[in-house]
């Protein structure tokens, strides 16, 4: 049950992304940014972690699950590191993920061929 729950989770919220480009007139960039403050916002007043609990992957692995990740960073740094935790929290939590996608990136960059768009 628990692949059924995260497929459902995740689901539903690349769905919610999925209305918002089709029936508004928002850019796929604030629709991001939406996302990533929704899952700051919601992990702020205690939505989110249960959500992660229920759900696992299909709450953590969207975008919305990269704020919960940097919201849930700082929690645990300004308990630890107190005022400074607020930017070590972020950047600590979220390091792995910020280096794979750098690192898989230029290695996509070096072995693609440029195509000319005109």
């Amino acid at each position: 049950m628990e692949y059924v729950f995260a497929f459902l989770v995740g689901g539903g919220i690349c769905a919610v992304g999925q209305l918002l480009i089709d029936k508004t007139k928002l850019t796929p960039a604030r629709i991001l940014t939406g996302f990533v403050v929704a899952g700051v916002v919601l992990t702020a007043v205690g939505l989110y972690e249960p959500l992660v609990e229920f759900a696992g992957a299909g709450a953590s692995v969207p975008i919305s699950g990269f704020g919960y990740l940097m919201a849930d960073g700082v929690k645990k740094a300004v308990e630890a590191e107190g005022a400074f935790g607020i930017l070590s929290g972020p950047l600590t939590a979220a390091a792995g993920g910020i280096a794979a996608a750098v690192t898989l990136s230029l290695i996509a960059a070096i072995f693609s061929k440029p195509v000319d768009k005109s």
